[in-house]
């Protein structure tokens, strides 16, 4: 575990896309593909903001999502509908439609999961498991990452890689999400996480060791924590 406590958001965001730059050079390099898996929320924002200033071969990306929000593309909460917005539509970044593996439409919780799952398999090498290059994580205030959240039964889920989920806490209800097993299987797993708000939650994953869902990211390859001072302050 890597965790880095810096002076602002913007740092936060420096830091994390030259983590993403290297990582995606690396595995272009090696098997001609980056296959990313990308969160919601200020997530978005910050890679608005940060990939530009990068070096990459975006056309040799593939961009999954840690989660969705199964919600039409043109509605607020749905996560590719605001990358599309903010990365695909402002061209600029070299990115299209077609390299996002988005979830299946007007379809039920379960197919729309067992579709992603199928996709994922399809386009993401990995013996016995897929394995992502890069898993870009989000963290609620109560400590859920993906659509994992704290209590709740798919934290122990080992069967599926992919999970639907229709009892969120947090609106929108029904959503997929993957799963522990994959995403522990992950190459590379970045939390940037920002402001004051996250500092009690910071605390109790890194100072009390609480069984918290985003505590349960322990990857085969490595994980990073980038913070700001903000987020960060009980770590100092």
């Amino acid at each position: 575990m890597v965790i880095s406590i810096l002076d602002s958001k913007e740092d936060v965001i420096l830091s994390l896309c030259n983590l993403i730059e290297s990582t995606a050079s690396e595995s272009i390099e090696k098997n001609g593909v980056f296959n990313v898996a990308v969160s919601g929320g200020s997530l978005v924002s910050f890679l608005a903001s940060g990939l530009p200033q990068i070096k990459s071969d975006f056309r040799k990306w593939k961009i999954f999502f840690c989660d969705e929000r199964l919600v039409p593309v043109d509605n607020a909460d749905n996560t590719f509908g605001q990358y599309k917005k903010q990365l695909v539509d402002t061209k600029e970044i070299n990115l299209t439609e077609a390299q996002f593996v988005t979830a299946k439409q007007n379809t039920s919780g379960e197919e729309a999961a067992k579709d992603y799952e199928d996709q994922i398999k399809k386009f993401v090498p990995g013996t016995p498991l897929p394995q992502f290059d890069m898993l870009l994580l989000g963290m609620g205030p109560d400590g859920h990452t993906c659509s994992l959240f704290p209590g709740h039964t798919l934290l122990d889920e080992i069967s599926k890689l992919v999970a639907s989920i229709s009892d969120s806490p947090k609106p929108p209800p029904n959503r997929i999400t993957l799963t522990f097993p994959i995403i522990n299987n992950a190459r590379v797993c970045a939390f940037a996480i920002c402001g004051q708000d996250k500092a009690d939650i910071i605390k109790r994953i890194h100072i009390d060791e609480e069984d918290l869902p985003a505590a349960r990211v322990k990857p085969v390859g490595k994980v990073y924590w980038i913070l700001d001072k903000a987020a960060g302050k009980y770590l100092v």
